[in-house]
């Protein structure tokens, strides 16, 4: 894997486009109470079944996170609390990228480095899946 850098530019690039997608999202779980306009809203799998989906927790990480409760937005789906995270960073890369002229990194991976990569994310949202699972069905067991 290699890391290298673009030349300093304001070009509107991915990571500015993650980081603007993180600071909408981050701004309307902070200021919009999303759960309570919406009537339907809610996971339809949870509420037929009593199982939860893999985006279980999602809306609850966003409000949470968005309000500074870290520890509550892990505690309702933990790769979530990271996305949400790792959104707020791109959203403040972006500003300073944009607004100072700062270099943005590449990641050149080659095909063997990309496929552990996607394995390894996999294997994450599976774990992060079955701790979903746990906390909310078998809570006794943890």
């Amino acid at each position: 894997m290699k890391l290298s850098w673009t030349s300093p530019n304001r070009r509107f690039e991915f990571l500015d486009a993650l980081g603007g997608t993180g600071l909408v999202g981050l701004l309307v779980a902070r200021f919009v109470p999303v759960a309570r306009l919406i009537p339907f809203w809610g996971c339809v799998l949870r509420e037929q079944t009593g199982w939860p989906c893999l985006g279980c927790g999602l809306t609850r990480v966003a409000d949470r996170f968005s309000h500074g409760d870290i520890a509550g937005a892990w505690a309702a789906n933990p790769l979530g609390a990271v996305a949400a995270a790792a959104f707020a960073c791109a959203a403040v890369f972006s500003a300073l990228h944009l607004t100072f002229k700062l270099p943005t990194p590449r990641i050149h991976a080659s095909e063997h480095e990309a496929l552990a990569m996607r394995l390894v994310l996999l294997t994450l949202v599976m774990v992060n899946y079955v701790w979903v699972v746990l906390t909310t069905r078998f809570p006794e067991w943890l």
